[in-house]
C-alpha cells in the first residue's frame, strides 16, 4: 500500500515537472519570438520613415544614410564593450585589427547600399530582395571557406531568387520613388540591392572565417568590427562633408533626432534576442522566426506607407516566403555548416545580427 502511494506520488512529481519546463520552454519562445518581432519591426518601419518621409513644414527629408551607420555602431560597440566588462571578459583583440576592419568595411558598404536603396526601391521590394542573400553568401563561402552545399539548397536558392526577381521586375504602376522619376525598381536602386547583397554575402563568411580561426566571444567581434566601422563612418561623414549638416538637421527637426535615437537602440536591442534565440533554440528556430518578421514587415510597410502590390509581386512573395517554409519545415536536423535556413536570414549562424 505505501509503495503504491510512493508510486502515484513519483508520477504526479514527475508529471509536475514537465509540466514546468514546458511551461518555462513556452515563456522563453514566446520572449525570443516578441522580442526579435519587436526591435526589428520597429528597426525595419523606422529605417523606411527617416530615408523616405519627409519632416517638418517644409518637406525635408534626411539624405545622410552614412550618419545613421554612425550612431547604430556607435551604439553597438558601447553596449558589446559594457557585456566584456560585466561578464569579465578581455577587451583586447583576439584576432589582428586589420581583419576586424576588412569586416567593418564591408558592413559599412552593406549597411549604406541597404540604406541608399531605400531612396530608390519600396521597404517591400528591399526586403524580399534580402532572402536571395543566398546566393553571394554561397558563391563566398565557396571561394573563402571552400564549402560545398547539396542540390536541394541550389534549387532553394533558384526558387527564393526567382520568386524575389518577380517581385522586383513587375511593381505596381503607382508606387514612386520620392528621390527619383518613374517606377520603384530604377536601375539605380537596382545596383545597390545588389551591392548590399555582394557585400553582405562576404560580411557573413568573413564573420564566419574569423570564429573558426580564433577563439572569439561574439561580443568582442561585435565591439572591434562596430568601433572599426565608427571611426570609418565619422571619417566618411567629414570627408563627404555631412556631418555638420546632419547634426544640424537632427538638431531642426526634432521627431527626425527621436527616431534616429530609437533606431539605434532598437538595433542595438535586436543583437541580444538574435543571441538570445541562437543559443537557446537553434538556428533553424532562428530562422523561421526571422522569415516570419521580414513577412510582417513588408505587410506593416504596405499598411502604414501605403504601399500598392501588384498580383506579380504577390506571386513573387508566396514563391519566396513558400520556399523557405518548406524548407524550414521539412528539415529535420539543423546543419550549422551548410545551414540554408541561416544563408537566408544572416549568412551564417555565427553572425548574429540582421544588420541594422
Amino acid at each position: 500500500m505505501v509503495m503504491a502511494e510512493t508510486t502515484t506520488s513519483s508520477s504526479s512529481s514527475s508529471s509536475l515537472d514537465d509540466s514546468n519546463v514546458t511551461r518555462n520552454k513556452l515563456w522563453k519562445v514566446a520572449f525570443a519570438v516578441s522580442g526579435i518581432m519587436l526591435t526589428l519591426v520597429t528597426y525595419g518601419v523606422l529605417q523606411e520613415k527617416i530615408m523616405r518621409v519627409p519632416y517638418g513644414v517644409n518637406k525635408d527629408y534626411f539624405k545622410y544614410s552614412l550618419f545613421l551607420v554612425f550612431c547604430n555602431r556607435i551604439t553597438t560597440s558601447a553596449v558589446s564593450a559594457a557585456a566584456l566588462v560585466a561578464r569579465d571578459k578581455a577587451l583586447l583583440p583576439v584576432a589582428p585589427i586589420y581583419k576586424y576592419c576588412l569586416v567593418s568595411v564591408s558592413n559599412i558598404l552593406t549597411t549604406t547600399c541597404q540604406y541608399e536603396a531605400l531612396k530608390y526601391v519600396s521597404f517591400p521590394v528591399q526586403t524580399l530582395a534580402k532572402c536571395a542573400k543566398m546566393i553571394p553568401v554561397m558563391i563566398w563561402s565557396a571561394l573563402i571557406m571552400q564549402k560545398k552545399y547539396q542540390g536541394t539548397d541550389y534549387l532553394l536558392a533558384f526558387s527564393v531568387t526567382l520568386g524575389c526577381s518577380i517581385f522586383i521586375l513587375y511593381p505596381a504602376g503607382t508606387d514612386i520613388s520620392p528621390y527619383g522619376r518613374g517606377r520603384e525598381n530604377t536601375i539605380w536602386g537596382i545596383l545597390l540591392m545588389i551591392g548590399y547583397l555582394g557585400f553582405d554575402g562576404f560580411t557573413s563568411t568573413f564573420q564566419d572565417k574569423l570564429f573558426k580561426g580564433y577563439d572569439m566571444e561574439i561580443h568582442n567581434q561585435i565591439f572591434y568590427t562596430s568601433l572599426c566601422s565608427c571611426m570609418l563612418s565619422l571619417t566618411g561623414l567629414i570627408v563627404q562633408g555631412h556631418l555638420i549638416p546632419a547634426i544640424e538637421f537632427i538638431y531642426h527637426h526634432n521627431d527626425c533626432f527621436f527616431d534616429v535615437l530609437l533606431l539605434s537602440t532598437v538595433a542595438t536591442a535586436s543583437q541580444f534576442f538574435i543571441s538570445y534565440t541562437i543559443r537557446n533554440f537553434g538556428a533553424l528556430t532562428f530562422a523561421t522566426i526571422m522569415t516570419t518578421r521580414q513577412l510582417v514587415s513588408i505587410i506593416l510597410s504596405c499598411v502604414w506607407f501605403a504601399h500598392p502590390l501588384s498580383s506579380e509581386q504577390w506571386i513573387g512573395a508566396v514563391v519566396v516566403f513558400g520556399t523557405i517554409y518548406a524548407k524550414s519545415f521539412l528539415r529535420k536536423t539543423p546543419q550549422r555548416t551548410t545551414s540554408l535556413e541561416e544563408t537566408v536570414q544572416n549568412g551564417n549562424s555565427n553572425n548574429l545580427r540582421e544588420n541594422p
